[in-house]
């Protein structure tokens, strides 16, 4: 039985290629690096100027953007599924992409530096608001590798169309496109996986079933993960508060007639626990439903896309095990989030060549952080602690961008983009007005005596051009100017007290932090650039070159303002910044032995230098040099590879957040699977010699600072040797 993803679907994508024209060469190229990019830490990616689909697998979202991105297809994320339950891990596969640690399954994204907060992350093309004091619901904990459909990435500079208030790349994941049958008969069609790791017990299950028809089908995909906490590698021992249990699932619905296709989607997650080894506290409950609703309709003139959702959030953080349990209260802190919004976008093919695109966006958020009172004590109490009360944040955007193409070697890209942006939030309480809580107290009467309204006007810009001079070379520059206000907590978190305010932050340093309302918005200028060089036929070699600069006024940062025992107190302020760097990456077939299989090398090799130019100091958490490298064996249906990942010492930390130095390392992992039929089994070794070492982005680990009573305190260990074993079929 044949499979498509909708004629609708089809009309559209083959609208927007022929309206723009995509050359033979541009997609040589684009194919010939989708076919050679071997996972350097494992995941295959294709690197590319404009997404390359396979022929069944229609992307409703591939419009071309003239924006060299990284796509992570579904093959390879089924294959890294059983090593990670968290998405943003795989992402450091990518050049330029790093991890801030937070929970099992909650690490932090950064590219180039920039971190999390600065980039436009996008789950099924809609944003998911911060919901966390300590961001431990991260947009991507809502995603399972075991039933993610691709994910790309811009680590460069991007297109305005592809998102505001942000001035960093662009991570966008997409579930698997609705499918529908051909011959009108009744189509069922699915895969289900499981997995098991060693190291922390930690196993799961995934599932996606579809049912269809001609015109509508209907998909439910699952996953459940667990794990507790993990062992360091060497004679470091366990790292406390590493344990999670999450489950999330969707049931998407979907129908194509004449007018285009709609989509309407609904899910829910629910993590019971996950627990955060550089945090003083951890998630305790995690209860999260989506609605999100999409139509795509492709007319003569052009297309037109519309998305919109709304998602509920209750969050709860709570001390787990390792750093004292519940039994006498704990510290319980609840967060309510509702927010919702849509977006539009039309593409208008103007003449042969040009395209114009127009944009407009709204956002909406509402946000409640309290901190219960704790019955018999005396600094959590009698009254409930407001942290936000109220807390608005409401964004309103619109946009054009132009792409014109010159032949068949050269495309440019430019747009401008306007975000406005108002906050607003209500009057704080703190626990007391007694002694213990006089810090908390005087903060508070002087949070409430203040204007909380505040209004930001943002402008962004892009210019993007590619240019193939000649075959199997390509040339991408550009330029942006992008933008982004505060977020709820940098604005509006208030209290000074010790306590309250290493309840504060997202750095994983414990240190504490409490907000400016005289904050401005960051305004980052970049230029970054890439020299792809590529040839031998195919599967053939290549060699990727991307240096960048970024240049950021007004960077949201923080000030010291006095000790905190062995951490400091911070304030969130607006300083200088510059980030400059350079990517490295490649492959070349070294053996092509018939019936003895292929071998191919690929490598890669990432460096960003980040620097405070107010403090004349590192900024925190830049991640140090770093070389990954792997050998590929495919013979048939089994496939072997040997990692090597090198990372150097990291020597270059902010010394206002106290953070620790790193000593070099290197971690070697071994994987194989086997493919038969629709049955696939792997089975992976992951930091063979069980080196032990400490996570340069990893932060304290208070975990371990906890259960030792407060003697020691050390970064987070990174994982020792694991088995990973995984099951998949497809059906």
């Amino acid at each position: 039985m044949e499979l498509l993803h909708g004629d609708a679907i089809e009309r559209a994508a083959a609208l927007i290629v022929r309206s723009r024209q995509v050359n033979r060469l541009s997609m040589k190229i684009s194919t010939l690096a989708l076919a050679l990019i071997a996972g350097v830490s494992t995941p295959v990616m294709a690197q590319q100027a404009v997404t390359v689909l396979p022929s069944v697998d229609v992307d409703t979202d591939a419009a071309s953007t003239g924006a060299a991105a990284t796509t992570i297809i579904r093959d390879n994320l089924r294959r890294m599924a059983p090593s990670t339950s968290d998405t943003a891990t795989i992402l450091t596969s990518v050049p330029g992409v790093a991890g801030n640690t937070g929970g099992g399954f909650s690490t932090m994204p950064a590219i180039r530096g920039l971190t999390e907060q600065r980039l436009t992350v996008l789950v099924d093309g809609h944003p998911i608001d911060i919901a966390c004091p300590n961001d431990m619901n991260t947009p991507l904990s809502y995603t399972d590798p075991q039933t993610v459909g691709s994910i790309n990435v811009i680590t460069g500079v991007s297109p305005v169309s592809a998102g505001g208030d942000a001035i960093g790349g662009v991570i966008s994941v997409k579930s698997v496109p609705p499918r529908f049958s051909k011959d009108g008969t009744l189509l069922i069609t699915g895969e289900a996986q499981g997995h098991y790791r060693s190291n922390d017990g930690g196993f799961g299950t995934g599932l996606s079933l579809t049912v269809a028809v001609s015109r509508l089908s209907a998909t439910y995909t699952g996953s459940y993960t667990k794990a507790g906490n993990y062992s360091a590698g060497g004679d470091l021992g366990t790292v406390h508060s590493t344990q999670y249990a999450k489950t999330d699932h969707k049931l998407a619905l979907a129908w194509q007639g004449d007018i285009g296709l709609v989509e309407l989607a609904g899910g829910y997650h629910h993590s019971a626990h996950e627990g955060f080894p550089n945090q003083f506290m951890d998630m305790t409950g995690n209860n999260s439903w989506f609605l999100n609703g999409h139509y795509l309709g492709t007319f003569n003139w052009g297309t037109v896309d519309l998305k919109a959702d709304y998602r509920a959030t209750d969050h709860e953080m709570n001390f787990l095990a390792d750093k004292g349990g519940v039994a006498d209260g704990g510290m319980p802190m609840n967060t309510r989030v509702r927010s919702g919004g849509y977006t539009l976008a039309l593409d208008l093919p103007l003449a042969a060549g040009t395209n114009l695109r127009l944009g407009s966006e709204y956002r909406n958020q509402r946000l409640d952080d309290w901190w219960p009172p704790v019955a018999g004590s005396m600094m959590m109490g009698p009254d409930t602690y407001l942290n936000v009360n109220n807390g608005q944040r409401e964004r309103v955007a619109a946009y054009a961008e132009a792409e014109k193409r010159w032949g068949e070697r050269f495309v440019l890209t430019a747009g401008g983009r306007y975000d406005r942006v108002n906050m607003d939030t209500g009057n704080v309480t703190p626990y007391s007005t007694g002694m213990m809580s006089m810090a908390d107290a005087a903060a508070a009467r002087a949070f409430n005596a203040a204007d909380h309204k505040r209004h930001f006007n943002n402008w962004s810009a892009s210019l993007i051009g590619r240019y193939m001079p000649v075959s199997g070379v390509a040339i991408d520059l550009g330029y942006a100017h992008k933008t982004r206000a505060p977020n709820l907590y940098e604005l509006y978190t208030w209290g000074q007290g010790a306590m309250s305010s290493q309840m504060i932050g997202w750095y994983g340093d414990g240190n504490g932090y409490f907000g400016n309302l005289n904050l401005r918005p960051e305004r980052a200028d970049t230029i970054s650039a890439s020299l792809t060089v590529s040839g031998g036929g195919k599967p053939g070699w290549f060699v990727k070159m991307a240096p960048y600069y970024t240049h950021v006024n007004d960077y949201i940062d923080a000030r010291y303002v006095g000790p905190l025992g062995n951490f400091n107190q911070l304030q969130f302020t607006n300083e200088e910044a510059k980030f400059y760097g350079l990517d490295v990456s490649g492959a070349a077939t070294v053996w092509n032995g018939g019936r003895w299989g292929q071998t191919r090398l690929s490598g890669a090799l990432s460096w960003v230098h980040g620097q405070n130019l107010t403090d004349h100091a590192p900024l925190y958490r830049q991640m140090p040099l770093n070389i990954k490298a792997s050998l590929q064996h495919q013979m048939g249906a089994l496939s072997s590879a040997v990692e090597v990942n090198w990372v150097d010492s990291k020597t270059r930390v902010d010394p206002a957040r106290k953070e620790s130095t790193t000593a070099a390392f290197v971690l070697v992992n071994l994987r194989t699977a086997y493919q038969w039929k629709f049955w696939s089994v792997s089975l992976d070794v992951e930091n063979l010699l069980d080196k032990g070492y400490f996570l340069p982005l990893g932060g304290m680990a208070l975990g371990d600072y906890s259960v030792s009573g407060g003697t020691v305190l050390r970064p987070v260990a990174g994982r020792g040797r694991s088995v990973n074993v995984g099951l998949s079929r497809r059906f």
